[in-house]
């Protein structure tokens, strides 16, 4: 249905994921150094491992920086989609992120900065989707 407008709406959407992800794993990840609770050898011991500890650092969560980036880009584009469904967004990306406090690989603190990180890109990249990109929000 919508044609161009759905491709670069899908570019923009990838973009999102891709400074989240960026921003999150390759600037703040090695700049604060903060380790993982299954990494920690203080922590290691009284920490559920659900799975296997990958990585060093735990601060800012991946994992809600972009799935809470793509759910603000997404909630900021469609306005197709009434507001009070697409508060599930939200729920899906929190859902998400508590999982990774739930299997011990993050910290509290991670996913609510992973998160407050992605809402920021996703909004910030809707802004210019919306208003930048020379096309109307999704209708």
């Amino acid at each position: 249905n919508f044609r161009l407008k759905g491709f670069i709406w899908i570019a923009f959407f990838l973009l999102t994921f891709a400074c989240t992800d960026m921003i999150s794993a390759s600037v703040i990840k090695p700049w604060v150094g903060r380790i993982r609770p299954c990494a920690d050898p203080y922590l290691a011991d009284s920490v559920r491992q659900v799975v296997r500890c990958s990585g060093l650092f735990s601060f800012v969560s991946n994992h809600a920086a972009n799935h809470f980036g793509m759910a603000m880009f997404t909630f900021k584009t469609f306005t197709f989609i009434p507001t009070s469904w697409k508060w599930l967004l939200f729920a899906w990306a929190f859902i998400i992120s508590y999982a990774q406090v739930y299997v011990g690989v993050h910290f509290p603190l991670d996913i609510t900065c992973g998160g407050l990180l992605g809402c920021i890109v996703g909004a910030g990249i809707a802004w210019i989707f919306n208003r930048k990109a020379g096309l109307p929000t999704l209708a």
